[in-house]
């Protein structure tokens, strides 16, 4: 039941009734006291919201079993700390009670690093400043000369800029906030090798070769669409590592480390693989097929915060379906949406429709997991501004299972 239930959004009374393992007449009480919203369902049936009987029952189980709810907590569990960045609910997802999907549409990614930075859209001026940091230009040659890919080149690119920033450790929210934005820009220069002046996404646009304030305006939305995500590995690394006092380019670092693995941003990878298959072989279901097959899933769909689907790739395949309206790659991907969904009723995440827009807009190789990861640095960087706001060292213990001392 607990793998059928985080997949739907509703349940009948019976089934959520044994998922509490308590009787109807109790299920009715807890709707009753508001703990679990029912609605109708037609006729004289209720059905009740999945999401709340998920979170009575870690109630329960916390008190009954808190060392078992620490444990389940570190995999999609329950929250293990506090965060006034990001809230993901069934209905869509928010950066400090903003709905996103609006955000991306009327505001670019530096208006929203602003929001989650300090809580304020129009400090963005302030934060970002004119022009870019005088560091960016020799640090983009020197890493473009030792001809890395994307996303190991930011890596690279941190440190060389930390070590020339002589604030880079004043933790002050809003000195931290102004080193997130030379570090905004330093990653857009590197991952599209422009020059760093200007928007974000118009350093990336040049960068990239691309033309068209439509583009322009795409590859922003992308940005605030990726900023952040409440606490995937990434962002937990870039928050332990910030916990400790290290500089904010230090917990990007973290972030981008964490980041680059393939159960993360790496799997824009697969995306690209499984698409390029795709092509080579002009059989989508066979390719669908043999991914099963194999034990791999269709990489690029079904989200488990999302069973209704991922915002973030729906927002973003259509806004890159409406600018590239008769690119291959957008028919390529409306035939896989049509019949993923068909094989196995799942709905793209954000990485296919990464991985969509790279291909539409002809951006090299590696381009896709760049994006990803310089907006997600907003988040990175939102959330070490929290942790050096708390004061508190992030230290778990562990429960040892080894062998017993001699």
């Amino acid at each position: 039941m607990r793998r059928r239930m985080s997949s739907r959004r509703y349940l009948s009374a019976r089934e959520a009734a044994e998922e509490l393992g308590v009787s109807l007449r109790t299920l009715y009480a807890y709707v009753s006291r508001g703990m679990i919203r029912s609605e109708a369902a037609g006729g004289r049936r209720r059905r009740y919201r999945a999401e709340d009987v998920r979170r009575l029952k870690e109630r329960k189980e916390r008190r009954r079993r808190p060392e078992d709810a620490v444990e389940g907590a570190l995999s999609w569990g329950t929250p293990v700390m506090e965060s006034g960045i990001t809230l993901i609910t069934d209905e869509g997802f928010y950066y400090r009670g903003r709905d996103v999907v609006e955000l991306s549409r009327r505001c670019g990614i530096e208006e929203v690093a602003a929001l989650v930075w300090v809580g304020d859209e129009s400090a963005a001026g302030e934060i970002f400043g004119f022009g870019a940091p005088p560091s960016v230009s020799s640090i983009r040659e020197t890493v473009g000369g030792l001809e890395l890919p994307p996303l190991e080149a930011l890596q690279a690119a941190l440190p060389l800029a930390a070590a020339g920033d002589p604030v880079a450790y004043d933790l002050r929210p809003d000195s931290a906030a102004r080193t997130g934005g030379r570090i905004l820009r330093l990653m857009a220069a590197v991952a599209s090798g422009g020059e760093g002046t200007g928007g974000v996404a118009g350093t990336l646009c040049r960068g990239w070769g691309l033309q068209g304030e439509g583009t322009r305006r795409v590859l922003d939305a992308a940005l605030v669409l990726c900023a952040d995500h409440e606490l995937p590995v990434s962002t937990f690394a870039a928050r332990c590592a910030a916990s400790s006092g290290a500089s904010p380019y230090a917990a990007v670092s973290a972030g981008l480390a964490a980041f680059g693995g393939s159960r993360h941003g790496g799997a824009l990878y697969l995306v690209e693989s499984f698409l390029g298959e795709i092509e080579a072989r002009g059989d989508v279901r066979g390719v669908i097929g043999a991914w099963f097959r194999r034990g791999e899933g269709v990489p690029g769909f079904g989200h488990p915060l999302y069973p209704d689907g991922d915002p973030r790739g729906a927002e973003l395949l259509h806004r890159v379906s409406g600018e590239c309206p008769g690119s291959p790659a957008v028919r390529l991907a409306r035939t896989v949406v049509r019949e993923v969904r068909e094989m196995v009723g799942e709905n793209p995440t954000v990485d296919f429709a990464l991985v969509t827009l790279a291909r539409a807009l002809g951006l090299p190789p590696g381009a896709a997991v760049a994006l990803f990861a310089v907006g997600r640095a907003v988040g990175w960087i939102g959330h070490a501004i929290e942790q050096y706001a708390s004061g508190s060292l992030i230290r778990p213990r562990a429960r040892y299972v080894g062998e017993p001392p001699a």
